[in-house]
């Protein structure tokens, strides 16, 4: 990104006009998004532009803490609601549609990440303005400092994992779905994530000393 990070935690996503109906129906806002994506994948304009107005902040957040934010974060929160035309008849139903939607995004960013030839040099700023005053997890405030100091430099595979989890807030087992993985390999990742930030704290601390 150019000039100062974005911290897509406060930023307001960029609405696609185009995408969503002007006189969306009363009773379109209060169907279930599984209604809904069944009667886009039919060619339903009015369901799909639902769903888009209810959904488009995730797609843009997720792409944006994927790939750092700003235009970048844009054109692929863009090229997923296009994609969402035809991908929606592959929504069979089986999950919830935001676990399936979830799975979508973070698909196209790692198709993203995998396109370009290096990462941002000042990634690292961005996570650090992103996660500082951001959700508390569980553990309290050591799962944000080990975020902040490892996500950019994590494989695509474990930075999806912390994102949807520590970022995203959801359940192991959600993300597991998501990511197409068993929860206990979630869990394995993050533990991963821990060990590793330990092991560079130590190292750290010799280089110090």
């Amino acid at each position: 990104m150019h000039g100062g990070a974005v911290d897509p935690s406060k930023h307001v996503a960029p609405t696609p006009f185009r995408f969503f109906s002007e006189n969306p129906s009363k009773s379109m806002t209060k169907q279930a998004d599984e209604i809904l994506a069944r009667r886009a994948a039919a060619g339903d304009r009015n369901a799909f532009s639902e769903l888009l107005e209810r959904h488009y902040d995730l797609i843009y957040r997720v792409g944006a803490r994927m790939l750092g934010g700003g235009a970048e974060a844009e054109d692929l929160a863009q090229d997923v609601c296009v994609g969402l035309v035809t991908r929606l008849a592959s929504y069979g139903g089986q999950s919830r549609f935001t676990t399936w939607l979830y799975r979508v995004v973070v698909n196209a960013a790692r198709d993203a990440m995998r396109r370009n030839a290096t990462r941002r040099r000042n990634e690292q700023e961005f996570v650090e303005q992103d996660v500082r005053g951001h959700r508390r997890s569980s553990s309290g405030g050591e799962d944000s400092i080990w975020l902040q100091q490892v996500l950019g430099q994590l494989s695509e595979e474990l930075r999806a994992t912390v994102i949807l989890v520590l970022a995203e807030g959801l359940r192991h087992g959600e993300a597991g779905k998501i990511l197409g993985v068993s929860e206990a390999t979630v869990s394995w990742r993050l533990h991963q994530v821990r060990k590793q930030l330990r092991g560079q704290k130590a190292q750290t601390e010799r280089m110090v000393l």
